[in-house]
């Protein structure tokens, strides 16, 4: 029988933590998500920590961010960061770099991508600027 959710065809918690580490250290190193960078902690820490959280329920593993901090609704909590096309690209491509190396399936990285593009492009909350 084949796992039913992304996380456990991820790999489970192990993985969900190579995944949110890769994606931090990008953001940490890379001078072109700068702009992403400086809207975070100096200490990644407590980021890394509720994303792994919220990637752990969101992946279909145990509901962890519910637990500690109630429902994600995670464009309100974000929603006092200016994110728009730039910054939205940015994290995607840390998020897609972290994808790469972590996850071997090429039909899950593609169906991971598309999530967190869709919920990448639901966090927008300024206007794009047209080039």
């Amino acid at each position: 029988m084949t796992p039913q959710t992304h996380y456990e065809r991820l790999g489970g918690e192990t993985k969900v933590q190579q995944l949110v580490d890769r994606f931090y250290d990008h953001m940490d190193e890379l001078p072109e998500t700068y702009g992403i960078r400086k809207l975070h902690a100096e200490d990644l820490s407590g980021s890394r920590q509720k994303l792994f959280d919220f990637l752990t329920g969101w992946l279909g593993g145990p509901q962890l961010y519910v637990e500690k901090h109630g429902h994600p609704m995670l464009r309100q909590r974000h929603i006092h960061f200016p994110i728009g096309d730039s910054e939205r690209d940015q994290w995607m491509h840390c998020m897609q770099l972290a994808l790469d190396e972590v996850v071997a399936d090429a039909s899950l990285r593609a169906e991971l991508y598309q999530a967190f593009m869709k919920v990448a492009q639901h966090m927008r909350n300024q206007a794009g600027h047209p080039h």
